[in-house]
């Protein structure tokens, strides 16, 4: 069985109370550790500082948000929790949806695949892999 779990409830139970150093900002779901992240300029993706793998999901403590570490995207709301305590991004549970602003457009699919218009920049984001295409008119 698979759960919903609300990111506010989820970072209160990895933290009894708030943290307090730039060191413990941000928080691997996974391994539950804190971590130091960076863009990777290449790909996109958010990397660990440390180790330069890229970070799953992670928890930013002062914003009380849960983000996707392939894209950035905020993820509240989204976190499944499976039977053995392993925190995954449940894409497939969420419908399509599009934000639209001025000459930003924005559409995050069912399957987690983003593509995104800013004006005359079109980007591609898989959302399995994470791989990012940009094109430009």
């Amino acid at each position: 069985m698979k759960k919903t779990i609300p990111a506010v409830v989820l970072i209160m139970s990895l933290f009894g109370i708030s943290c307090s150093t730039e060191k413990d900002r941000y928080v691997d779901l996974r391994t539950g550790e804190p971590i130091k992240i960076e863009k990777d300029a290449e790909t996109g993706v958010w990397v660990n500082t440390e180790t330069k793998k890229p970070v799953y999901i992670y928890v930013d403590t002062k914003k009380n948000d849960t983000i996707y570490g392939k894209n950035g995207l905020v993820i509240n709301g989204h976190i499944v929790r499976s039977d053995d305590n392993v925190y995954w991004y449940d894409v497939d549970h969420k419908e399509e949806y599009k934000v639209k602003s001025d000459d930003y457009k924005m559409k995050v699919e069912k399957d987690g695949d983003i593509k995104i218009k800013d004006g005359d920049t079109k980007t591609k984001i898989d959302g399995e892999t994470g791989e990012k295409k940009v094109k430009k008119d």
